[in-house]
Formats: C-alpha cells, structure tokens, sequence
C-alpha cells in the first residue's frame, strides 16, 4: 500500500515554520530509506499565479503535472518512489481530485508526503486521512529559545546567555535565519551581545502583540525595543489601530459583568485565550487609567496625522511610555 504523510502546519507559516516543515518530510523519506535520486518535489504555484504548459485541459498546472507520473510509475532503480507535494494549500480542486484519484491505484512502493501550511482541497484531504499526519505548530519566541539551546549544543558551539538574548531579539521565531546566522558564527573565536547586534540586522517581523504584551507589563525598555524593531519595517498607524483595539477589548472587559458577557461583546468564545487573558487583567486599569489612555491614543493619532513624519518615531515612543504607566500596574519596570 502506498505510504501517505501529511506534514501540516500553520496557515500563518513564516520561514521557520516552513524549515521545520520541510525537514520533517525530509525525515520521513530518509526513515522509509528513499534515495535522493528516487524523489520527485513538486512546488505548487500560488492559486493566482500563471502557469506555463497546462495540461489534461487546463485541469492541472504545468508545474504541478510531474505528481502524475510520480504517482503511476515505480522508481527506475527498483527501490522505493518518492512524491513530495510542497505547499499542497495552493492546489486547485481538480488538481487536487487527480492526485487523490491516482493514489487509489499508486504504485505500493510510492511514498508520498504533502507538505500544506493550512488546510488542502477536500479531495486530497479524505486520503490524506488514511496516512500520517505530523502536525507543526506555530512557533513562539519561548519555542525558538529551545530551539537555539538545542542547536547550540548540537553544533558544539560556545554562545554566552546575553548573545542567545541577542539572536532571539534579532531573529525572533524565525529559526531558519537563525540558522544561517549560526552558519556564519561557526569557527568564530568569541561570540558576544554586540558581535549579534553589529553583524544582523533587525528582524523582518515583529509581532505587535510583544510589544501590546511588554506595554502591558510594564516594561518599558523592553518596549520600546520591540517599537523599535516594529517600526524597522511597520508604519506607526498600524501598530496604533492595534492598541485602540486593544484599549477597546479592555474598556469592554471593565464594564462587563461577567466573561460570558465580555466575549460576546467582542465575538469571542468565553474559553478563547485571548478573552480570557483580557477578563483577568481588568482589574489591574482603572477607569481613570483608561480615559487617560484614550487622550494618550487620540493624541499621538492626530500628532501623526498632522505632524512632519520626522517626528513620528518620537511620538510613538512617548505614547509607549505613557502606555507603561497606566497598564503596567505597578512603578514601571526597565526590563
């Protein structure tokens, strides 16, 4: 019977998520001992993205027909075929239904991994079902701290605890850069804070909700930075949407009475995490707090509606620290 693995992951998969993917189903052809030369990789193109060769009457991609004879034909050295279908989210339906179709009568011998960041076609999903699934899930900071540990030690290298800090705040999730940064590392003499910080540039993407977090704690070098790093590649008006909906959710929260109450305010299920966390620091904001935090926001938004574009860091940096102190809940940390 033909081997089947699902490899899934997150809808959201960014570059680390993507390495992890792509390793497992890497794994998976090594463990059922099939040679590099007896794989077949297929990257699907984007839904939207034009396509040379159509074939079977426009019903499968160009770029997607070599599955087909993966699929119908063993491996020429007698061993083991292999079929990896990468980004499998982006098959259309009758691509989808062909594949499906052909496993039905697959070869034995063929082994076939999909690799889908988010759900694949319904078709392809039923026999999906009759396989393995490895199921990769977002990663978090915390998630690429273990990650780093766990490749230091595997790679014998010497990395103090303030130069793993500074991969993990330049680099974030994203252990496949992280990776290459080691790469470039390997053989250095010494390895410390500032050779991290001169060498790498700022992470690409900074999850606003660090910053809502570290705001909310306040933390304020710490926010400020995460500002910093967010501001590296995002506008100040986004990061400002984000904490008036964040103001919103606590303001609601304050006048529910109950939780039930607050998450169908917002259309959130009251075991949501998210509504959760926001019913339990209610209390830590007074309603004074509050209203002073919505002057905070409405300020800065007319600052950086109205004023030169120079001075825009400046006042998201301010609008930060003031944050701090109404959210913080206590004398406004430094860390």
């Amino acid at each position: 019977m033909t081997s089947i693995w699902h490899i899934s992951g997150p809808r959201d998969a960014g570059p680390g998520e993507r390495q992890q993917m792509l390793a497992r189903a890497q794994a998976v052809f090594d463990q059922l001992d099939v040679q590099g030369a007896d794989i077949v990789r297929v990257d699907v193109p984007g839904r939207g993205a034009a396509a040379e060769g159509m074939e079977r009457d426009g019903v499968v991609r160009g770029e997607v027909e070599p599955a087909l004879p993966a699929l119908q034909s063993g491996s020429l050295f007698g061993g083991r075929q292999g079929l990896m279908i990468v980004d499998g989210q982006h098959l259309l339906k009758g691509e989808a239904d062909v594949i499906a179709e052909l496993l039905r009568n697959a070869d034995p011998e063929t082994v076939l991994v999909v690799v889908s960041a988010g759900a694949v076609p319904s078709s392809l999903a039923k026999m999906l079902k009759s396989g393995e699934t490895i199921k990769i899930e977002k990663l978090r900071e915390r998630d690429a701290a273990a990650w780093l540990s766990t490749e230091i030690r595997t790679r014998k290298m010497r990395i103090p605890a303030e130069a793993r800090e500074a991969l993990l705040q330049r680099f974030g999730s994203n252990v496949a850069a992280m990776g290459q940064a080691l790469d470039q590392l390997a053989g250095e003499a010494a390895i410390t804070r500032d050779t991290i910080l001169v060498r790498f540039h700022n992470r690409p993407d900074e999850p606003m909700w660090h910053l809502a977090d570290a705001i909310s704690d306040g933390k304020v070098g710490e926010a400020l930075r995460r500002l910093a790093d967010f501001l590296t590649h995002g506008h100040p008006l986004q990061l400002l949407g984000y904490l008036e909906d964040d103001l919103k959710r606590r303001s609601l929260a304050s006048a529910a009475d109950s939780i039930d109450e607050y998450a169908e305010k917002v259309g959130a299920r009251p075991g949501d995490w998210r509504a959760k966390r926001d019913w339990n620091r209610r209390s830590r904001v007074s309603d004074s707090e509050l209203r002073a935090a919505l002057s905070a926001l409405l300020r800065a938004d007319g600052l950086l509606k109205s004023a030169p574009e120079e001075t825009h860091r400046l006042t998201m940096e301010r609008l930060t620290v003031a944050l701090c102190r109404l959210y913080g809940g206590r004398p406004v940390g430094v860390g």
